[in-house]
């Protein structure tokens, strides 16, 4: 074995000699920068103001690497728990799981991977409190929704489609399958923060995971705990819970939760509730309550007021208990089967409900009627729940003729089959969800309906489903727009006469304000007006002592945090009491009141 000479092992140690007069390439952290990729995972970085502290981050870490604190200046509202996430990066492994499932885009994590501090405590810090060295630039971020762990788009409900609905008065939205159901349920990551939205503060995560588990009828269980009537909320709940939800940030409004529909869908799944919740009311203390007004709060504080010992009795004045939700609410959006199978059950715990019954003052005239007087004798409590049955006028000429019609005594017809009298073309002034129920009710008469309203359509109080479907079903919107004579021919609506408006900003910062347009007249030809602007409360069947005690504050009954007025034994709630006018409001009322009866009887 020879050992030959080879040139490449002599040359090679001395080409190295060229790199010694050279920069080299290495980076001596941190006393030197290098440059990372932009999708770098590093330190955390987090708008606290955008961040709405739903916790996802923290559930979602394995090491538990996070937690949600309070910080100073941030306090909790509906939507936020005031909360901010706080990091141990002693724990972290920069997984990035966190910033994929912020459902806001508030949570990123910087290109800045590396410092040095002797204190332990620096790496224990809340992202975007106080900016850190190591915060300056981007890196990591869930932008799309192909980033995101979460699912974004809610499942579609199916509904009838629009040229169909406007012939028939049946139920327009199908409701959920089971597999669509459990789908939509899987997306809700159980933050919470839709309670704080909801009046009556549900527990919407917790039946929402039930759905999810295939346990319908614990769904409803938990349902009934503080709702006497989630079938009704199901289908008709103006549902504040989901315009908190956290999907809406980065999906908006159309893609929240849809909490309505999951609990319409655990109600439908069982013809009665009775076998389900399998009561058993406290026996009867020998206590009463009086409830005048069956509507979702008077039937909630019967319901729960009975289930804890109380004889409760409804004085309703209407052929059937259920309201605003029963004369109010068109069957296409709540068929009477589903309000007789809540009311149905609400009997079935002992609650006397007693219709075609009207609460008067003084002496009653016939049988249907009862004093107030007698209720304040013969009963421990009183609770009124008597909502908003009078409605407000246009004030203006010609309101008096035939064919000016209001809004509630036309949906009350329509309910009750009662014969209704109404021509070719309508205009109805309103932009609420009582004018929605009008102007769809009307349609499916095939009358031709323009509504008119003076502020814009985005400033419209009705829910944005119901404009868009009034939309589909062919009503002609005019907004800004004012009326200012219903003209008459031969004691009859002929057309009315409006003024257009121009919207300038609130000094105060509110709403934009409409104006009249001088001179900006027109006349529109109509059969019928249907003023569709509000309603108040009647208060005629009160003795007038009663009412001055009461100390009516626009018009609402002033109560205190147990629900009573300023009349010891005497309650209120519901739409007479507050100002959001809808059903889980009220039923929030009733619940509040059941624990002030309780609590004022115990201790007389």
């Amino acid at each position: 074995m020879g050992w030959g000479i080879d040139l490449k092992g002599i040359v090679s140690p001395f080409t190295a000699l060229k790199y010694l007069g050279k920069h080299p390439h290495t980076v001596r952290y941190p006393y030197e920068k290098k440059k990372t990729a932009k999708r770098y995972r590093g330190f955390h970085i987090n708008d606290l103001e955008k961040c709405v502290g739903c916790g996802n981050c923290a559930k979602i870490c394995m090491n538990e690497t996070i937690d949600m604190v309070k910080v100073e200046g941030i306090e909790p509202k509906k939507g936020d728990s005031g909360l901010r996430p706080k990091v141990d990066y002693g724990r972290c492994c920069w997984c990035a799981l966190c910033v994929d499932v912020c459902p806001t885009g508030s949570l990123k994590l910087s290109t800045e991977y590396v410092y040095v501090d002797e204190d332990p405590d620096t790496f224990l810090y809340i992202p975007g409190l106080e900016r850190k060295e190591y915060e300056k630039e981007v890196g990591w971020t869930c932008e799309t929704e192909l980033d995101s762990l979460l699912d974004l788009e809610r499942v579609p409900m199916r509904v009838m489609p629009p040229e169909e609905r406007v012939k028939t008065f049946a139920e327009a939205v199908y409701g959920y399958t089971v597999e669509e159901a459990k789908r939509e349920a899987e997306r809700c990551t159980g933050c919470g923060l839709c309670i704080s939205a909801c009046p009556d503060r549900m527990h919407i995560p917790d039946y929402i995971k039930a759905i999810r588990d295939g346990q319908f009828d614990e769904s409803v269980r938990i349902i009934y705990d503080n709702n006497p009537l989630p079938e009704m909320c199901g289908k008709v709940c103006t549902r504040r819970c989901e315009f908190n939800c956290i999907m809406t940030h980065r999906a908006g409004k159309d893609n929240a939760i849809a909490i309505r529909w999951l609990k319409r869908f655990a109600c439908e799944q069982f013809e009665s509730y009775e076998e389900i919740l399998n009561l058993e009311p406290k026996p009867l203390n020998g206590k009463r309550v009086a409830i005048v007004g069956g509507g979702p709060s008077g039937l909630t504080v019967a319901y729960y007021l009975r289930l804890k010992g109380y004889e409760t009795v409804i004085f309703e004045e209407m052929p059937k208990a259920g309201g605003m939700t029963m004369a109010g609410i068109p069957k296409y959006r709540f068929p009477i089967p589903s309000l007789d199978k809540q009311l149905n059950h609400i009997k079935s715990v002992g609650v006397e409900i007693r219709e075609n019954t009207k609460v008067v003052k003084g002496e009653p005239k016939s049988e249907n009627e009862v004093s107030f007087e007698k209720l304040k004798e013969e009963f421990d409590a009183v609770y009124l729940g008597i909502g908003l049955t009078q409605p407000m006028k246009l004030g203006v000429e010609g309101e008096d003729l035939e064919g000016s019609i209001q809004a509630l005594p036309l949906l009350r017809a329509v309910n009750f089959g009662e014969k209704i009298n109404v021509g070719q073309k309508a205009v109805v002034i309103g932009g609420g969800n009582v004018a929605m129920d009008c102007v769809r009710v009307l349609r499916r008469f095939g009358v031709d309906v323009t509504l008119s309203y003076r502020r814009r359509e985005q400033d419209m109080p009705a829910d944005f489903e119901e404009i868009h479907e009034a939309h589909e079903e062919g009503v002609v919107f005019r907004t800004q727009t004012i009326p200012v004579e219903i003209i008459g021919e031969n004691g009859k609506v002929k057309a009315i006469k409006i003024q257009r408006a121009e919207m300038q900003p609130d000094p105060k910062g509110g709403r934009p304000r409409p104006v009249p347009i001088e001179g900006a007249y027109e006349v529109w030809e109509c059969d019928n007006v249907i003023a569709a602007i509000g309603q108040k409360a009647d208060y005629s069947f009160l003795p007038d002592e009663v009412v001055e005690k009461l100390d009516l504050q626009w018009g609402k009954i002033p109560v205190n945090e147990r629900g009573m007025t300023k009349i010891e034994g005497i309650f209120a709630g519901g739409d007479a009491v507050n100002w959001t006018a809808d059903a889980i409001s009220a039923i929030a009322d009733g619940l509040k009141a059941v624990k002030g009866i309780d609590e004022y009887l115990s201790n007389k």
